[in-house]
């Protein structure tokens, strides 16, 4: 009986051994899987910043390039509106001018008639 128990014992044990084994190849296993999705996940995160860095860039170009356009309009638009200013004043002057010529034309014409 001491004999038989002794065997199962042994048989238990080596049962377990090898149950144990298993588990720790297995354990193994998912540590190295764990490992490769953690690279990847690291990878895809700094594609992803990588991107994002990029995008910002490229914006932060684009949004140079239309405030130096706005600056240049705002600039244009207000040369004209200082042209525009000039010609109004010059029109107004022309405009007198013209009525003091017209009036010395009348009196010339006054003048004249008499």
């Amino acid at each position: 009986q001491l004999h038989l128990t002794m065997s199962e014992k042994n048989e238990l044990t080596k049962s377990l051994e090898m149950v144990l084994k298993e588990l720790q190849e297995k354990e193994n296993e998912m540590k190295r899987e764990i490992s490769e999705y953690k690279d990847k996940l690291l990878q895809a995160e700094k594609k992803h910043q990588d991107a994002l860095t990029e995008a910002n860039r490229k914006n932060e170009v684009e949004i140079e390039a239309c405030q130096e356009k706005i600056n240049l309009l705002e600039h244009f638009i207000s040369s004209q509106k200082l042209e525009i200013e000039h010609l109004k004043s010059n029109k107004e002057e022309l405009n007198n001018s013209l009525k003091e010529t017209h009036q010395t034309i009348g009196e010339l014409l006054k003048t004249k008639v008499k």
